[in-house]
């Protein structure tokens, strides 16, 4: 019996992700300027050649890993605003799906290399911090919604956001990403996500008998 050898579009597809995969590590404990094609190659059990084949420089494959970041973290957290719902239960299920992602260890992985090629170019850096503002992440367009509901009380929905996500990285994102601290366990996750709920409705959440 002849068994079939693998479709040649998946097993390109294989290699592309081990690329991607030894880049990922590579670039995380080389840095970007010290990791070279020849490493990701080796690391991944390619030939140089076929690295080229699907990437042809090292910007482009940094590149590539870049829109794999992007796309976990916009696709993570994309709960649409309900009228209908309670305000709590709804900010509860957003900021649970971004510990969810936080907890990611590919994504923490990912968030590393990112940060550490930012740090040695500012340039780099600064085009990553554009492409994240290009990109409105869900929890600012809930915020948006919700106080153009009259139920949350902010003129600048995006500042709001940023604070709030400052509340729930300040556990478990920044110690997991610079010191390699374990994710939260998930009863710390629902601590966490709690009490930034609570925090803050507390100072955004219209009042009763507010105007």
């Amino acid at each position: 019996m002849t068994v079939a050898s693998p479709a040649p579009n998946r097993l390109t597809d294989r290699k592309r992700a081990a690329i991607v995969e030894a880049a990922i590590e590579e670039f995380r404990l080389s840095g970007y300027e010290a990791t070279s094609m020849d490493r990701i190659a080796a690391s991944a059990g390619v030939s140089k050649r076929t690295v080229y084949n699907h990437f042809p420089s090292k910007e482009v494959l940094f590149a590539q890993i870049l829109q794999q970041l992007w796309d976990r973290s916009a696709a993570a957290v994309d709960v649409a605003y309900r009228p209908d719902r309670p305000l709590r239960a709804q900010l509860l299920e957003l900021i649970t799906q971004k510990l969810r992602l936080l907890g990611d260890e590919a994504f923490v992985s990912l968030a590393r290399v990112a940060i550490a090629a930012g740090i040695h170019s500012p340039e780099r850096a600064q085009e990553m911090v554009a492409r994240m503002g290009d990109r409105e992440e869900g929890l600012t367009r809930w915020i948006r919604s919700a106080a153009a509901d009259g139920r949350l009380t902010t003129p600048d929905p995006v500042f709001a956001s940023l604070q709030l996500q400052g509340l729930v990285k300040a556990f478990a994102f920044w110690p997991q990403v610079t010191l390699g601290q374990p994710p939260l366990t998930p009863d710390r996750q629902a601590l966490v996500a709690e009490s930034a709920t609570d925090l803050f409705l507390a100072h955004y959440g219209r009042q009763p008998g507010s105007h």
